[in-house]
């Protein structure tokens, strides 16, 4: 066996060392999964055996889960050949004792193995994570998760971990009875061990008669107060857009009040179920799948070596939050600005982070003492020496920014990578300040730096390609997911963005009710309704934004309605979250509210709105999508998989589609296209759809189809 290990001692106790070679990290793999199936039956057969402590061969962890490599081949369609609930269930009832030493991560089907031994001792060491984190890619536990946690720990601590997603550590695992016992690091075979020898049941609580679940079932009076609830809750958070997070709550309603094996049949049901649905297909893909494989770098992984040293110019917000990444990842940073002082306030960002992470218990002194050593501040461009990379990341202004690119490339050695954080001014543009611009290049940060993934890396027209392995090595050097675009005004997240305020806006100028905008917005998945991002963003910014384009376009610049009712906003002081006073108000006494000077300013005059949710609806995503296939189209982005993530990560973009391509994909071009046309016709040109994607509408072919081999 390549996955599976066994040492049987002398006294009949055979240690189980999962393995899965060539990985840093045990995942279910087909592979593993069919070896299992041997495993239990040598446990069972063998006379030797008397019990069996299951371990890692995987220093400091144990299991992933499931691998969604090869769960991708199913999701959308069908299910794995060999279900693991059946599998986990043999493993449960072989007869003979089985307990888990758990070290590191024990996470979806890891944890679910775990569930199906008898006794379950984790290391107490802050690695430990214990979790069924499925829904989050738009699955549910499909090895028993549902089933078996509710029976150990009930049915008010295990909805919330199989609704959320969010693992537990080991002493919170201990405190609600998810684990049996604590010990210290590498001493957990050892626990399993003397539990064997003492104690041994082979039988599962939940077959032992007189078995009662902890808090009630669920239609006892709690049960249902519970049910009430977290159904309420669950619309609220999702408005369905999530059906495995539904299937959830039907698999913990339905079969847990069940013997567990009629449990499991039920769990098996809304599995495949959810297996099947779009859902699973686009969010395993995008989420998981081409998350993982562009923070690695993507196609420009390993192209270059990452820095050891960088600069930032600017401590202002971005540059703090920056100078914070670079050095929570342990590279050497010197941030400058125009004085000593200033910088220190940049600093002081970091400051407060680090004390923030040592009082939740998240870092050590020790640790958070390390990461401010290695921000050093000043106000002289002589600290540029030794830097391997400059980020630029002063106020986003052409004139400022070309004065700073002069200043620092007088002080900068010829092999130094100089990027520019901005958000929409072009590159090739700013690129005019130097005299190399194939060593200049953008890298656009996300606010706040330290919480957001996703960094894009704009080429300008003379970038090179070492100038872009360079940045993408720097970016994952740092722990971001890098996605390369080349230049446009906007670029691929800006522009696609601006989309969704811009069409709430239009909604708003329409006469459509604020409310309706808002709430509507949320229901597609959206983080914030549109004019609520609008005020985040800062309604002034916005405004700079038209009036930068407007000069640049000229005569070719389109003007929108919405632009004056902006503009009037940012003159009467409401500039956004930063003044308390945008589209919405932000009182000190309590939640944000539309502003009601906004039914003056715009009447709604729409007649029977609630009529047009799903137009509202489909408006919203589409704008977005079709601005994300012009992107594509117009070769801004080549890579659906960096459009598609780059999009949940950048701004938000609805994540039960799997990013707008897979949301194209999903619709189908072809009514894509067709839904688009309609939009024309009623609302303008804003909808039309690209040749390109006109073009996959006729032939059938969609973003993620492979090509056939035989194609020219």
């Amino acid at each position: 066996m390549e996955n599976f290990k066994i040492d049987i001692d002398g006294e009949g106790i055979a240690l189980l060392t999962f393995d899965v070679p060539g990985r840093s990290m045990n995942t279910l793999t087909d592979g593993a999964i069919r070896e299992l199936a041997r495993v239990i039956d040598m446990i069972a057969s063998s006379e030797k055996i008397k019990g069996v402590i299951v371990c890692s061969g995987k220093a400091g962890n144990f299991c992933a889960g499931a691998d969604l490599g090869d769960l991708a081949e199913y999701a959308g369609t069908r299910i794995n050949d060999i279900p693991l609930a059946a599998l986990y269930r043999k493993l449960e009832t072989v007869g003979k004792p089985i307990a888990i030493a758990i070290e590191g991560l024990a996470l979806g089907g890891g944890l679910e193995f775990a569930l199906a031994c008898h006794y379950r001792v984790a290391a107490d060491a802050k690695s430990v994570k214990l979790g069924l984190p499925e829904v989050n890619v738009g699955l549910l536990p499909g090895g028993g998760g549902t089933q078996r946690l509710p029976r150990l720990v009930g049915m008010a601590e295990a909805l919330p971990m199989l609704l959320k997603g969010r693992p537990v550590d080991a002493r919170k695992a201990q405190e609600i009875g998810l684990i049996d016992e604590l010990a210290p690091a590498g001493e957990t075979i050892e626990a399993a061990r003397k539990w064997l020898k003492e104690n041994g049941n082979p039988v599962a609580r939940w077959d032992e008669r007189g078995f009662k679940a902890p808090g009630g079932l669920p239609f006892s009076p709690k049960g249902m107060q519970l049910f009430v609830a977290g159904n309420a809750m669950l619309r609220k958070e999702t408005y369905g857009n999530y059906p495995a997070a539904e299937n959830i709550l039907k698999c913990v309603f339905e079969g847990f009040p069940l013997a567990i094996d009629k449990g499991l049949k039920v769990e098996e049901r809304y599995f495949i179920n959810s297996c099947a649905t779009p859902q699973a297909r686009d969010m395993v893909r995008s989420l998981f799948l081409s998350k993982q494989a562009l923070s690695r770098g993507g196609d420009w992984a390993k192209k270059a070596d990452p820095p050891k040293r960088a600069a930032i110019i600017g401590a202002g917000m971005m540059g703090a939050g920056i100078a914070y990444a670079q050095a929570a990842r342990k590279m050497d940073t010197v941030l400058i600005d125009v004085d000593e002082s200033t910088a220190e306030k940049g600093k002081d960002y970091s400051r407060g982070l680090v004390e923030k992470a040592v009082k939740k218990g998240r870092m050590s002194q020790e640790d958070g003492a390390a990461l401010l050593d290695r921000i050093s501040t000043t106000s002289s461009y002589d600290a540029l020496d030794g830097a391997d990379i400059v980020v630029e990341a002063v106020f986003e202004n052409i004139d400022l920014k070309h004065n700073v690119i002069r200043q620092i490339e007088q002080r900068l050695p010829e092999d130094t990578l100089l990027g520019s954080n901005t958000s929409t001014l072009p590159i090739t543009g700013l690129a005019e300040a130097s005299s190399r611009p194939e060593n200049f290049i953008g890298i656009h940060f996300f606010s706040p730096v330290d919480r957001m993934e996703l960094v894009e890396i704009i080429r300008g027209e003379k970038t090179s390609d070492e100038a872009v392995a360079r940045a993408v090595a720097y970016s994952v050097a740092i722990g971001k997911t890098p996605i390369v675009v080349n230049d446009s005004r906007g670029f691929y997240t800006s522009r696609c963005f601006g989309t969704y305020i811009y069409e709430g806006a239009e909604m708003l100028v329409e006469g459509l009710p604020a409310p309706l905008i808002e709430n509507v917005g949320r229901m597609t998945g959206m983080p914030r309704g549109p004019l609520e991002i609008a005020d985040d963003v800062a309604l002034d910014l916005i405004v700079r934004i038209f009036d930068q384009t407007k000069t640049a376009l000229g005569a070719d610049y389109d003007e929108r309605p919405y632009e004056a009712v902006m503009a009037e906003l940012v003159k009467r002081g409401r500039t956004g979250r930063k003044a308390d006073a945008g589209f919405y108000d932000y009182p000190d006494d309590g939640p944000k509210r539309l502003w009601a000077g906004l039914t003056s300013l715009l009447p709604a005059t729409a007649t029977e709105p609630v009529r047009v949710v799903g137009e509202i609806k489909k408006r919203l995503l589409h704008r977005q999508a079709l601005e994300a296939a012009r992107c594509f189209d117009e070769g801004v982005i080549n890579d659906p998989r960096a459009a598609d993530v780059g999009a949940i990560l950048g701004w938000g973009f609805a994540p039960w589609t799997g990013g707008p391509l897979s949301y194209i994909d999903a619709c189908g071009p072809a009514q894509f296209v067709a839904d688009c046309d309609a939009f024309v016709e009623e609302y303008g040109v804003r909808f039309a759809p690209p040749e390109g994607l006109r073009e996959m509408a006729e032939t059938g072919r969609t973003y993620y189809k492979k090509p056939s081999r035989n194609a020219a």
